[in-house]
């Protein structure tokens, strides 16, 4: 465990401002419900206002405007949640790998290892495969014939990177991620299926985190490609020859069918899904469970688990939808008083 900081040593490394006794001393970051004196929380929205009032951590991460809301030390600072994740940073940091290579490992004569590289048990490495400085391959990971992996990457327990799939520096892969399995790619012949000979690879950029169980397929001609900084939830499928453009962030359960392009610093939520083929543009933020069927050519969010619209529209329709059974019952009521009047008539 890292030895306890101050506020006052806290804004020295991240900036922002103290408010109240800046040798406040942290041990640990918590909730704002549950934190406890010796640890710092964050405040990120007036929803949470009672909450603020009530906590009773040590110290509290928030933004000028909130500033005056509690009386308890705090760090000023214009994005108290990105501050507060570098502050939990500091306080929990990552593990150093311990070099060495387990006696149950099996690791190609031809593989390129550097010293500095940690092979858990039962890993296989395999021909021409090269590591860089201080990767740290987890128990049961399998690196195929001709991956590489760069510097300062983990991969956690029963990873898979298939065979000349490349990994950047500083990649986080948890447990049961498959990279560079044959994507879907199967032609009709006569009522029968004839499989395509997926070719290409899977390229993975710098700075990307991948969740578990998640499968990136390798491309059927070109490589599939996931660029610096993505973020990839658990349990998510990214079909042949996808792109995925750099610090786009992916949750849980969202999938992406082959050969589609989706820009830069976009969001996609939970369980979302996209049909292949198509482009998506920078800054598109597609809502949990929405289904998305054609392109996006200008930036904003689309939400619909119906087919999708710009959000605004979506929204207006949604408000119908909830009407529909009321408007039902009154066009009832109008056909029966159009044919009474005939009747009477």
């Amino acid at each position: 465990m890292p030895a306890p900081v101050t506020l006052a040593q806290i804004v020295s490394r991240l900036g922002g401002r103290v408010v109240g006794e800046a040798q406040t001393l942290i041990r640990q970051v918590g909730s704002l419900e549950r934190a406890q004196p010796d640890q710092i929380t964050f405040f990120a929205s007036p929803r949470y206002k009672a909450m603020l009032v009530a906590t009773r951590a040590g110290a509290v991460v928030l933004a000028a405007e909130a500033e005056a809301l509690t009386a308890r030390p705090r760090i000023v600072c214009e994005n108290p949640y990105a501050y507060f994740a570098r502050v939990s940073r500091i306080l929990n940091p990552s593990d150093a790998p311990q070099p060495g290579i387990h006696p149950s490992a099996q690791v190609a004569a031809s593989a390129r290892v550097p010293a500095s590289a940690r092979i858990e048990a039962g890993a296989v490495i395999g021909g021409n495969a090269v590591l860089g400085e201080r990767v740290w391959i987890g128990a049961g990971c399998v690196i195929e014939d001709g991956a590489a992996i760069d510097d300062d990457s983990r991969l956690y327990a029963s990873v898979v990177v298939n065979r000349d799939c490349r990994i950047g520096a500083r990649a986080i892969l948890h447990s049961g991620v498959v990279i560079g399995a044959d994507g879907f790619g199967v032609a009709p012949d006569s009522g029968r299926w004839i499989k395509v000979p997926q070719i290409g690879r899977v390229l993975i950029g710098d700075d990307v985190e991948i969740g578990a169980n998640t499968t990136i397929d390798r491309g059927a001609i070109d490589d599939t490609v996931i660029e610096d900084g993505v973020k990839l939830d658990n349990q998510i499928q990214i079909g042949h020859n996808c792109r995925i453009g750099a610090h786009t962030a992916m949750a849980g359960f969202s999938g992406v069918a082959g050969s589609t392009d989706i820009g830069k610093h976009c969001t996609i939520g939970a369980a979302a899904v996209i049909l292949g083929h198509l482009r998506l543009v920078d800054h598109v933020d597609v809502s949990a469970g929405t289904v998305i069927s054609r392109s996006i050519h200008q930036a904003g969010t689309y939400t619909g688990m119906f087919p999708f619209d710009d959000n605004a529209s979506w929204a207006r329709n949604t408000a119908q939808v909830r009407r529909l059974s009321e408007l039902a019952r009154r066009l009832r009521d109008l056909e029966k008083e159009v044919l009474k009047g005939k009747k009477n008539g």
